[in-house]
């Protein structure tokens, strides 16, 4: 008997033996699959040894959130605080550890870990105050952005370079990837009187350039002329999506958990100025998109028959669970955006489409949220004129959109860093 057991070993040891055998020889297309999302992508704050002499004698501020981190997952913070004299920290949304929610205050304190003072840059400010930077010389950036117009981070680095030119002081940039590639721009310009803090600039809402290139045109292009540095990145082609960097992904805030929201984001995120729910509340927001009175299976039945490039819709039912959302606890139908294809996907077009569609197939059910603010209602803010709200059609407005993107795009040319 135990004889048996032993042969029986034997086999069962040279079958996994095998087994491990033909798993250790992928085929040549996932092998080249696997090289592809090997590519290491080195980030400014990677190549910070070969800038120390901009920060040799200088007291340095630093803007940054969770998704300031090496490719080694050092927080910049304490990659910064070892390599220069670091004397302040400066919070944007969500603040300084990600932990706060979305258009909730921050207030200014110390950072435990560090004991650098911490002020808020989205609370009674968004601008840095004199006061909040006159002890540094340098007032530096490293933040994730998302590649969309309408999110906040860039226009927190925008207020801090102008601020940085008012009290004479230099503004570097440690530059990451466009998660959604550095090719593809799509959408309008925001028009004049449609300004607000997620459309400061003309800015398509794709807008195709990384943090550090934006900083470069936002600079010249909107005459904030401050002293800026800019810390490249080492590999970064603009056909790269986040997934071939080989880097890891950091949620850049609470509703933005993979790149693949960031890469929906850009066209489902108008859906925020609509009684549509946009998926906040789920593990999936920004890429289910549906309310209590959408029929499912005809809205994805609709959507695959517009043959939209690179993305397929499944039809869905969700319940938001987050508290303060848009039907919190109710049962929602909808779509799900499947992304099959990132190259060829586009999600301002995809998203515009989506919104007319529902609209149509509301019954009258469908409507835009009131207006935040008094400036415009708020799917204005994130479309940037009342194109949309007034139902201009998509055979006219599509154009017109394209049109527009591809002027920026020319234009933004000239502050690319990277091919």
């Amino acid at each position: 008997m135990q004889h048996k057991r032993l042969l029986s070993g034997f086999f069962l040891v040279l079958f996994l033996v095998a087994a491990v055998g033909c798993s250790a020889a992928p085929s040549p297309q996932k092998q080249s699959r696997e090289q592809t999302a090997a590519v290491t992508v080195r980030l400014g704050i990677d190549n910070i040894d070969k800038y120390l002499n901009v920060f040799a004698g200088k007291r340095v501020g630093l803007i940054t959130n969770q998704t300031g981190m090496n490719s080694q997952f050092q927080s910049s913070i304490d990659v910064i605080k070892a390599k220069t004299n670091l004397v302040a920290l400066y919070s944007p949304e969500h603040g300084i550890r990600g932990h706060v929610p979305a258009g909730a205050a921050v207030g200014s304190y110390t950072d435990e870990s560090t004991g650098v003072p911490v002020y808020s840059l989205y609370g009674q400010t968004k601008k840095p105050t004199a006061e909040m930077l006159a002890n540094v010389d340098i007032l530096a950036f490293d933040m994730q952005d998302i590649g969309a117009r309408f999110y906040t981070y860039m226009y927190t680095m925008a207020y801090a370079m102008q601020s940085a030119k008012e009290q004479g002081k230099t503004f570097v940039v440690f530059d990451r990837p466009n998660p959604v590639g550095g090719e593809v721009v799509e959408g309008n310009i925001i028009e004049p009187g449609y300004e607000s803090f997620i459309g400061m600039y003309p800015i398509p809402a794709r807008h195709g350039l990384t943090i550090g290139e934006m900083a470069r045109l936002m600079n010249r292009e909107y005459n904030i002329n401050c002293d800026l540095v800019v810390i490249p990145m080492a590999g970064w082609q603009r056909s790269m999506h986040f997934a071939d960097t080989g880097l890891p992904w950091v949620m850049t805030s609470p509703n933005v958990p993979t790149p693949d929201t960031a890469l929906v984001y850009s066209g489902t995120g108008i859906f925020g100025g609509t009684n549509v729910s946009e998926g906040i509340g789920t593990t999936r927001p920004f890429e289910l998109v549906g309310a209590p009175w959408i029929d499912a299976a005809a809205l994805a039945e609709r959507m695959n028959a517009a043959k939209l490039p690179g993305v397929a819709f499944r039809p869905v039912y969700f319940t938001p669970r987050q508290p303060e959302v848009k039907y919190h606890g109710r049962l929602c139908g909808g779509v799900q955006l499947h992304i099959t294809d990132r190259q060829a996907f586009r999600p301002v077009r995809t998203g515009l489409v989506l919104l007319y569609t529902i609209n149509e197939m509301s019954g009258g059910k469908f409507s835009f949220n009131p207006s935040g603010t008094a400036a415009a209602p708020t799917i204005d803010i994130y479309t940037g004129n009342s194109r949309v709200r007034l139902g201009v059609p998509l055979t006219e407005l599509l154009p017109q959109w394209d049109e527009a993107a591809a002027r920026f795009k020319e234009m933004s040319k000239k502050y690319y860093l990277y091919q």
